[in-house]
């Protein structure tokens, strides 16, 4: 899958900007307003970011850590007043850009912007050339083992898919945890809400590796493959994990809003997730407990999902010169290892920077399991708003494996939502 983008809307959100800018209040501002989704510990480390850059700069921040981001965020752009910076989902950047709730990024003028990977700049870029977003983060989903519980049954690093799912089979039928009780521990935790359409997230690492994919498409416009035969066959591979017997996957796993207990607590064995999870799990289960590997290749490969981080420029902002300051910071080897090292979780957990060595910085070999994943890895689509998409993909796949449904005419549904999703601003193909 090949993503780049177009913005189909490119009057609209230009028209929003000035009236976000005419509606919103001249108030002069001493300090610069940042905002990023993270819970307590992601919030300390960006805290000590922002201290850096006002021990540099004199420029003062004023800091606002949340998991209700997107709430909170449209009740300010109703209110005509944005933050000056957000920190967030690179995915997020073209629903905001066509609500005209950011600002294009002037790359040439932005210091130290040669230095970021060419890759990245590109995940930020629009197919009319433009750029929304600076590129602060990334990674890739990688697997996350119970190595105790591998050793203790005799098995190998699991390297494909059938190796895969013997290695979660013998996790959820033996005795794992040796407490002398087959069967009460389970081979994948899953995160399965639908919350912000999380669940096709995890989904679409396993239908890369099984040969499917969502859409495909490029320069903004996309054609439907949800349903095509290699997705079909992807799907039914999936869903045999939950509906299979045994089960795979841990209870409710079609609502966990977060897996991370049942791997961190010792109820799973594997788990697919990012490895801003590191530091939890080096806590508990314990470093000594688990590995990370790359995940088992499917007919497909052993592709998996990439997730960025960006920074997003407020359209009503009074401080250009502000806003540039800390972006130029945020991608400066000082701030970008900052963010990696802080006490806390990392914030930055590979760096975009191309200068840096991410897993010499951390001094965790692990982190080159990240770096060779990342290498085989692809973006769910950026370019345009997959939001709408991405919710139809999560309901769609929670209701067919809650059910334990046919899998071809359920796929066809689900096809058809996909395509008024991207009709609805001109991204089908």
């Amino acid at each position: 899958m090949k993503y780049t983008t177009t913005m189909p809307r490119a009057i609209a959100p230009l028209t929003l900007i000035a009236a976000l800018l005419c509606g919103s209040a001249a108030v002069a501002q001493d300090r610069l307003e940042v905002w990023s989704r993270s819970g307590p510990q992601a919030a300390a480390t960006y805290q000590a970011v922002f201290d850096a850059f006002t021990a540099k700069t004199g420029i003062q921040v004023e800091y606002l850590a949340t998991v209700e981001f997107e709430t909170q965020l449209r009740a300010r752009a109703a209110s005509r007043d944005l933050p000056d910076m957000l920190i967030y989902d690179q995915s997020s950047m073209a629903g905001y850009a066509n609500e005209g709730m950011i600002l294009p990024v002037d790359r040439a003028a932005l210091v130290g912007a040669d230095d970021l990977s060419d890759a990245s700049w590109e995940s930020v870029r629009m197919a009319n050339g433009d750029y929304y977003g600076v590129p602060f983060s990334q990674h890739a989903q990688v697997t996350f083992v119970r190595r105790d519980w591998r050793e203790a049954l005799g098995f190998d690093v699991p390297t494909t898919h059938e190796e895969l799912i013997a290695l979660a089979t013998a996790f959820a039928t033996g005795d794992p945890d040796g407490n002398g009780v087959n069967g009460d521990t389970y081979g994948m935790a899953v995160p399965g809400t639908t919350d912000r359409g999380f669940f096709a997230w995890w989904l679409s690492s396993y239908m890369m590796q099984r040969g499917g994919s969502f859409v495909e498409g490029a320069e903004g416009k996309y054609t439907v493959t949800v349903n095509s035969v290699e997705s079909v066959a992807a799907v039914e591979w999936i869903q045999s994990l939950f509906c299979g017997t045994p089960s795979l996957v841990q209870p409710g796993a079609l609502t966990n809003a977060s897996a991370t207990p049942f791997f961190a607590e010792g109820h799973a064995g594997i788990y697919q997730t990012g490895p801003y999870a590191i530091a939890n799990f080096d806590n508990a289960p314990g470093a000594d407990k688990y590995e990370i590997i790359i995940a088992p290749a499917g007919p497909g490969g052993a592709s998996t999902l990439t997730e960025r981080t960006s920074i997003y420029l407020g359209a009503t902002s009074t401080m250009p010169d502000a806003q540039k300051a800390l972006a130029e910071f945020l991608i400066s080897p000082e701030g970008q290892e900052i963010g990696m090292t802080a006490p806390g979780q990392p914030v930055v957990r590979l760096p975009v920077n191309a200068t840096l060595d991410g897993a010499a910085i951390y001094g965790d070999d692990r982190w080159r399991v990240v770096e060779a994943q990342l290498a085989d890895s692809q973006l769910m689509p950026s370019d345009i708003d997959f939001t709408a998409a991405r919710l139809e993909i999560a309901e769609g796949f929670q209701a067919m494996f809650a059910q334990c449904a046919p899998v071809g005419p359920a796929l066809d549904n689900l096809a058809l939502a996909i395509s008024d999703a991207l009709a609805d601003q001109d991204a089908l193909q």
